[in-house]
C-alpha cells in the first residue's frame, strides 16, 4: 500500500505541474491516466466515486 500511494503522490504532483504549464503533451496524457488507475486501486477509491456521484446528481437535478 506504501508503495501505491507514494506513487499515486508522485503522479499527482506531476499532473499538476503539467497542468499549470498550460503543455499537455501524450506523455503527460499518460501521467494522468496513470494517476486515474492508482487512484482507483487505493482506499479513496469509494469516497472519489461517492463525491462524483453526489456532483453528477447535484449538477442533473439544476434546471436553466
Amino acid at each position: 500500500m506504501a508503495i501505491s500511494i507514494s506513487g499515486v503522490l508522485l503522479l499527482a504532483i506531476l499532473a499538476i505541474i503539467f497542468v499549470r504549464n498550460g503543455a499537455l503533451k501524450f506523455s503527460h496524457c499518460l501521467v494522468c491516466v496513470l494517476l486515474g488507475f492508482f487512484l482507483a486501486g487505493t482506499s479513496m477509491a469509494p469516497t472519489i466515486h461517492e463525491g462524483l456521484e453526489a456532483t453528477a446528481q447535484i449538477v442533473s437535478s439544476l434546471r436553466p
